[in-house]
Parts: C-alpha cells; sequence; structure tokens
C-alpha cells in the first residue's frame, strides 16, 4: 500500500487548494468560505517515482455550538492517525492563531513526522512571515502558495524524500464502481459508514452535511469495491448558494464515474418528484440502478404505510421496472449487507456480452413471431444486428428506414432482449441505423 501523507490544518488556511494542485485535480472543493471540507478525500499522486495517497480533511477549530464541528475534528484525528507523514497547513499572512497551537499539541502527541506548510506566500519577498512558525514547537517550515505554486514542488519533495519507491497503483479494471446517491438527508452517508462498520463520512441530521463526493475501497467476499458518497441532490430551486451547485454537479458526475448507482429512497418519507429525476438522471446515463429503501425500520410494522409506498414507486418509477429494490435500515444494519447480492448481479449483467451470431438469430426469431406494424407505405426490414459496447449493453441494429420504427416496437423488443438474454437488471440500449 502507498505511503499515506494527509493535509491537516485549521479552516480556510489551504489545504483543498494545496490537494487539488498535488492531485492535477478538482476533486475537493475550493471556495472562499471556511468549513466546505467535511471528510476525508483521498487521490493518488506521485513524485520523483514515489507514489502516495495524499488525504484531504475538515478545518479543524473550537467545536463552538455546531455539532458538526465535533465530527470533522474526529475524522482529522483518525486522518493523522493512519497517516505515514502529515501536512500541517498555516496561513502565512495571518499567523500563529490559537487553532494552530491546539492542532501542533496533538500534532506533537501523534509522534507522526510532520511538515508545516506556511501558505499565502506569494514570493521569497514573503518568506520571512514562515519564521515565526518556529513557535509551535515542530520542524521547519516552509514558505509556500498552494494557489500560484511557489515552493509547492520542492516541498512535496521533502516530504516524500525517504519514502519507498513503488509502483503507480493503477485503478484496478476489476473493481465495481458503485455511487451512493439521493436527496438530501437520507441516510446516504450511514449506509456507507454501516457498510465500513467505521465512522468513515461524517453523518449529522443537518441535510447537505456531505458537500464533496468521497471515494471509499472496499473489499466484500472475493470482489473489490469503490463506494463513493455524494452531496444530496437537491431540486434547482432549493440551489441557492454556489458551493451548493458545485456539490449537485460533483453528484451528477459520480454517474459518469460508476458502473451501478444506489439511489436511496426515504421510508417514511415515501417517493418524491426529486427521487423520480434523480432516477432519471441515472437511467439516462445508462447506469445499473438499484433501489435502496432506507428507513426501512420506521414503516415496516405499518401495513398502510408499506402499501402507500409501493403504489408511489410503481407508479412514479414504472420507468424503472427492470431496476431491482432492496429494503434496509443503515440505522440498524437490517439487510445492509444483501446489497451486495443486488449490486453483483446488476454489475454483471451489465458488463456481459452476446456474440454476434446468438443476436441475430434471436432477433430473426422476434421478428417472425411478432412482425412490425406498419407505418405508412413500405414496410420495415431487419438487416443485422450486434452488440457494439457493454455498460451498458447496447446494440446496434441496421433496419432500411429507421424512421418507420414505433417507439412502442422498440419497447417490445427491449423486453424480449431483456427477457431472452438474461438482463433483467440492467439498462438496454438499442441504436438504429440505416444500411
Amino acid at each position: 500500500m502507498a505511503p499515506i501523507i494527509v493535509i491537516v490544518g485549521r479552516p480556510n488556511v489551504g489545504k483543498s487548494t494545496l490537494f487539488n494542485r498535488l492531485s492535477r485535480s478538482k476533486d475537493a472543493l475550493v471556495d472562499d468560505r471556511p468549513g466546505i471540507t467535511r471528510d476525508r478525500l483521498y487521490a493518488a499522486i506521485s513524485c520523483d517515482g514515489v507514489s502516495m495517497t495524499l488525504v484531504d480533511t475538515g478545518g479543524f477549530e473550537d467545536l463552538g455550538q455546531d455539532p458538526l464541528l465535533k465530527e470533522v475534528r474526529v475524522q482529522v484525528e483518525k486522518a493523522v492517525e493512519e497517516s505515514d507523514r502529515v501536512i500541517f497547513m498555516v496561513d502565512g499572512r495571518q499567523g500563529i492563531a490559537p487553532g494552530d497551537e491546539e492542532m501542533a499539541l496533538i500534532l506533537r502527541k501523534s509522534h507522526k513526522r510532520i511538515f508545516i506548510a506556511v501558505n499565502k506566500i506569494d514570493g521569497p519577498e514573503h518568506d520571512h512571515l514562515a519564521l515565526d512558525f518556529y513557535k509551535l514547537g515542530l520542524d521547519e517550515p516552509f514558505p509556500i502558495s498552494a494557489a500560484h505554486g511557489y515552493g509547492v514542488g520542492a516541498f512535496i519533495r521533502e516530504v516524500s524524500e525517504g519514502l519507498s519507491v513503488s509502483e503507480f497503483e493503477r485503478e484496478d479494471p476489476n473493481q465495481i464502481r458503485v455511487a451512493v446517491l439521493g436527496r438530501p438527508n437520507t441516510g446516504k452517508s450511514s449506509l456507507i459508514n454501516r457498510i465500513l462498520k467505521t465512522d468513515r463520512l461524517v453523518v449529522s441530521e443537518v441535510p447537505g452535511t456531505t458537500r464533496d463526493t468521497v471515494d471509499t475501497p472496499f473489499r466484500y467476499g472475493d470482489r473489490e469495491y469503490l463506494l463513493i458518497d455524494t452531496a444530496g441532490i437537491r431540486r434547482k430551486a432549493k440551489v441557492r448558494e454556489k458551493i451548493d451547485k458545485f456539490s449537485m454537479i460533483k453528484a451528477l458526475k459520480s454517474l459518469d464515474r460508476c458502473h451501478v448507482a444506489l439511489v436511496l429512497l426515504d421510508a417514511a418519507e415515501g417517493v418524491s418528484d426529486q427521487d423520480a429525476r434523480i432516477c432519471g438522471y441515472a437511467f439516462e446515463k445508462g447506469r445499473g440502478l438499484i433501489l435502496v429503501v432506507n428507513k426501512w425500520d420506521l414503516i415496516k410494522g405499518d401495513a398502510r404505510k408499506r402499501g402507500l409506498l409501493y403504489s408511489a414507486i410503481e407508479r412514479q418509477l414504472k420507468f424503472l421496472s427492470f431496476a431491482p429494490r432492496i429494503n434496509v435500515s443503515a440505522l440498524t444494519g437490517e439487510r445492509v449487507m444483501k446489497l451486495f447480492e443486488k449490486i453483483d448481479v446488476v454489475y454483471d449483467q451489465f458488463s456481459n456480452r452476446i456474440s454476434t451470431g446468438v443476436i441475430n438469430r434471436s432477433i430473426q426469431k422476434i421478428i417472425e413471431t411478432h412482425p412490425p406494424p406498419r407505418i405508412g407505405q413500405g414496410r420495415l426490414k431487419f438487416f443485422y444486428a450486434t452488440q457494439t459496447r457493454t455498460r451498458p449493453p447496447t446494440f446496434t441494429i441496421f433496419v432500411n428506414r429507421p424512421d418507420m420504427l414505433h417507439f412502442s416496437y422498440e419497447r417490445f423488443l427491449v423486453n424480449q432482449l431483456r427477457e431472452q438474454f438474461g438482463f433483467t437488471c440492467a439498462p438496454i440500449r438499442l441504436e438504429f441505423r440505416k444500411r
């Protein structure tokens, strides 16, 4: 496993900016307002042939009245405990603050190797501002500018010096990427914490606690998974703040990366129009999809509420008739690990490929048994079919007149292929081309 380098410090000192620069990404949200990062973010980086795992953490500050700050502090302390080396980031323009002194005390007790990054030093003429941080009783402070790159290259080389040189760990092609989506406060982070059996993600009753998409590798049985926690997807009318808008964009972009989307529904609140929209996003992207009814413990003893929920799902999500459904409780753990049986089935069908000969024989038999309806003059002729891709399974069918194909017959073909080839739980795409 690659050495772990964790970035810690008070809010708004530039941790996420440094994380993004070193990882050459925009994975961490950056905003002028403090407290944007709340969960740990991970990225694989390499410096002079040394592979490292970089970790961004939430801002470490006084607890005050915010119940989330206690959870954020726990996440920071756990990250330090798991790390091999620590980047302690401070604000060079502001100087030493009380939070810096408290953080330095904790870091000294951790017995980890600490590197002080004095940020917001934009050039050598301001290097002297870093000297004040010798008072923290740690190693030599390094003046850098995470925003402009000044001193960052030399600094990360210093951090990586002496670490073992190893191959850059490539993404496992067999890893099943699972995104957890839903409205705010449906229990996405709680579900992942229950799966991992640890408080990996900050959980609160306050909607919108998760703002970044957070990746967590996980092994279950003989398969590797990547669990992607996302921000709650709100209705556009409720997205007022810039940071909420970016969080939503990142949540929706997780659909481009995942194989299977778990869409969480709140059993107590029922199915909303926004739930249907989120399912629609996943369906349009062609992702494997599982409906996860969370908080099942709140209604499982009430037959009336169960009936209302089931009828709402059938009515509002009827376009997902192929998607499996499972009732769980992230709070009690009921049926949570049964999710992986569903994930494996959906992923295997999602990745399945059928030979061209078998497809053509099947299509021919379907057409002979149920020929397409006539639309206007002429007749629709089918010449050839092949599977052009997987994830999702996509079939290209060559015909004489694509414009003559009625949507109802296309839906009929999808259902027939789903039944004949075992795509019972996966989306199917058909493309019709003129020969």
